[in-house]
């Protein structure tokens, strides 16, 4: 009960005082917490889209159940690892911390973004609404990238913007070409198909 009532205070700081709470984040040695965080959250996320596909009249089959409880929360622990690797390099270009354990936790911290965002990819039901939940996603990514950055990860504030600035650009150009089929493909493979009808 005492670990929940810390993950949800943790979560609320994030969403109402990102730069409190991210200047607080310091390397300690423990990033098997870190690890597991984001393999309960892929777990997590993977369930509750099998869940939703269950409510939908989806088929259950055992790959679905595979997929959902072993390669959602294997893929979100790879995820949070490649990640790094960019947060990293983000921090060296705006002079930022060059600690490899602070950026996973920092990205850690974040990770109950991420059944969210399965579940809402999860939701879109026609082309339309994949255009708007992708957006809206992609940008909230970006702004909780930018907080790590600057305030874990401790990076010029100026050369923070830039990069997140160029990131969007590049986030921009795939929307505006065809190349947004393909991330969208990622995301929710029935609701991209009606983009292309």
């Amino acid at each position: 009960m005492k670990k929940i009532k810390k993950a949800l205070k943790s979560v609320k700081d994030i969403l109402i005082n990102p730069k409190r709470y991210f200047t607080r984040i310091v390397a300690d040695g423990n990033l098997e917490e870190s690890m597991l965080r984001a393999f309960i959250y892929g777990l997590l996320g993977g369930i509750l889209v099998l869940l939703l596909r269950l409510i939908g009249g989806a088929t259950i089959t055992i790959s679905a159940v595979f997929t959902a409880i072993i390669i959602v929360p294997v893929l979100a622990v790879a995820l949070l690892f490649l990640m790094g690797g960019l947060l990293m390099l983000v921090s060296e270009i705006t002079g930022g911390e060059r600690d490899w354990e602070i950026a996973i936790k920092g990205l850690a911290s974040v990770f109950f973004i991420y059944p969210v965002i399965l579940v809402l990819n999860a939701l879109a039901f026609n082309c339309t609404s994949m255009w708007i939940i992708s957006l809206l996603v992609d940008i909230y990514v970006l702004f909780l990238f930018y907080n790590i950055s600057l305030y874990c990860m401790r990076g010029k504030k100026m050369n923070v913007i830039v990069v997140i600035g160029i990131l969007a650009l590049f986030l921009a150009t795939v929307y505006a070409t065809d190349y947004h089929i393909g991330w969208f493909m990622l995301k929710n493979t029935s609701a991209t198909l009606a983009c292309l009808l």
